[in-house]
């Protein structure tokens, strides 16, 4: 039994608290994809074993508690030992820092809400909002804000298609792939527009 599989034993198995356990494990291992778990809880709901209502629920509960562990790290950790690490990273400056934190100031609520949305992101995203010091009480409306409409979405997918939901894998897979391209390729232009930087500093 693959990872796969074994996520949607858990989840036929267990019902709500199931999902609500592969929605928290979601959170802090990304390898189970929440766009599996999700439309199988839709399936459950369909056939009557649980409602809808309680599916949607039981996965907000899920994973808001794998978001609340990730901010408590990054509360933890905090900006100061970030700021330090920075300054001895040759990739980072203390600047890129300073910058990224007025960022967050002024838009972290939209990083936060729509990067619940974005797989990958949904689970990363919770650690700069703890490193920043975001108001619990804002991190925990906008967290639940981005994370129902995502929950709702596969859910609800998985409900009206019943056991055809795997009809949608292709493009659940396709859409993550762009993703994490998309990612990639903002991490290899971070990198080489800092190594750029850094070479004409030096020469000046």
């Amino acid at each position: 039994m693959n990872l796969i599989e074994w996520a949607i034993h858990i989840a036929q198995t267990l019902g709500g608290p199931g999902v609500a356990l592969l929605l928290f494990l979601e959170n802090v291992f990304p390898p189970i994809p929440s766009e599996v778990i999700l439309p199988v809880a839709g399936v459950t709901a369909g056939l009557g074993h649980h409602s809808f209502l309680a599916m949607l629920l039981w996965a907000l509960v899920g994973g808001l508690a794998g978001a609340y562990l990730l901010y408590g790290i990054g509360y933890a950790f905090g900006a100061k030992r970030v700021r330090a690490l920075c300054a001895r990273l040759p990739l980072l400056e203390v600047e890129d820092f300073d910058k990224s934190l007025a960022w967050f100031a002024r838009r972290g609520e939209v990083g936060i809400f729509f990067g619940r949305m974005v797989p990958g992101i949904r689970s990363l995203i919770s650690i700069p909002a703890g490193v920043y010091r975001m108001p619990l009480t804002k991190f925990t409306v906008l967290t639940v804000a981005g994370s129902t409409i995502w929950n709702t979405l596969f859910i609800t997918l998985g409900y009206f298609l019943g056991e055809n939901w795997t009809a949608i894998a292709p493009y659940t897979d396709l859409f993550s792939n762009v993703v994490y391209v998309v990612v990639a390729v903002l991490v290899v232009w971070f990198v080489v527009a800092r190594v750029l930087r850094n070479r004409r500093r030096a020469r000046g």
